[in-house]
């Protein structure tokens, strides 16, 4: 029970941005990680919907350009709703392939104009399970999707009784979150993201320490071939320029690189993991348990959903 085999997907949102085609990618992979025996499965942040990296929509201090809302109005129509047809499709996937999937998508409200950058659980055998919305995007990511609440902070039982979670990108830079998640008995921390940097990998390294949990970390992997025709590039045009580079890797808990880091390649990232690991882990260091000195510290955490409703 203790033996499983994992995976993270370091793959591109397709260049049409159309969510049909990242699924259809998207099951390709999970063929593959089934193939080799994968019960649980990670894609990158915005995986669905797209990374728009480069992107200003036109807006600076004072003013919004026609053109950049007309760009924004294209970005919120590849996005999808959750629950809805497109993660319906992703569970047959699931399903088909018996995984488990954590998969980034940009995710849109069936009324209203704001996005929300999101993590979906796939359960193989329920389907669509939850999902987490990105607490706190980054100042630029502000402009085109808005803060998640403490609705969403779940940690979901896999297939085999696994507890896993995610946290997107830089929200694994904010310790009360991860204290959270240690607080529920993460065992599978997933962590979706688009950042790139060599230093993202002593991140991830901690936060296995840390928490003694296993990290499975998913980057994008882009060129200028995976976005729309008249993107923004920093860089001259060339459609093999990379974008993101990748950076994907899974660790145990005691900070053992069990796979990658993957950079400057598409490709897929297998482990094997005893999560019985995480037990030897804890013996000396439990920060939701011995070591957290709960009576000096606590945490408090308000799961309540604070979305605009009216009311009677």
């Amino acid at each position: 029970f203790s033996i499983m085999k994992v995976a993270v997907a370091q793959v591109g949102t397709p260049a049409s941005w159309k969510p049909e085609d990242a699924i259809a990618q998207l099951d390709a992979y999970a063929k593959d990680a089934a193939e080799q025996g994968v019960e649980h499965i990670v894609f990158p942040e915005a995986y669905i919907g797209g990374y728009p990296k480069g992107s200003t929509f036109g807006a600076y201090v004072g003013n919004r350009t026609i053109e950049g809302r007309k760009e924004f109005a294209r970005y919120y129509n590849g996005a999808i709703t959750v629950p809805g047809p497109h993660v319906d499709q992703l569970a047959e996937i699931a399903n088909k392939h018996g995984l488990f999937m954590v998969v980034g998508v940009i995710e849109r409200e069936e009324h209203g104009g704001t996005l929300y950058c999101t993590a979906v659980f796939i359960h193989p055998d329920q389907g669509y399970v939850g999902k987490h919305r990105k607490l706190m995007p980054t100042g630029s990511e502000r402009l085109i999707w808005g803060c998640g609440d403490g609705s969403t902070l779940p940690v979901i039982e896999t297939q085999a009784g696994v507890r896993t979670s995610a946290t997107i990108c830089w929200e694994n830079y904010m310790p009360l979150l991860r204290a959270h998640y240690y607080s529920k008995g993460v065992q599978l921390y997933c962590a979706p993201t688009v950042d790139d940097r060599t230093v993202w990998a002593s991140t991830m390294t901690h936060i296995a320490l840390e928490g003694r949990c296993f990290v499975l970390s998913a980057c994008q992997f882009t060129k200028q071939s995976h976005y729309p025709e008249g993107h923004p590039f920093s860089e001259p045009k060339d459609p093999n320029t990379i974008v993101i580079a990748g950076g994907s890797m899974i660790i145990g808990p005691l900070g053992n690189v069990l796979a990658g880091p993957l950079r400057e390649t598409e490709g897929l990232l297998v482990a094997d993991i005893d999560l019985d690991d995480i037990l030897g882990g804890k013996f000396d260091m439990d920060v939701s348990g011995h070591y957290s000195r709960s009576d000096v510290f606590g945490l408090m955490v308000d799961e309540r959903e604070q979305t605009f409703r009216a009311t009677n």
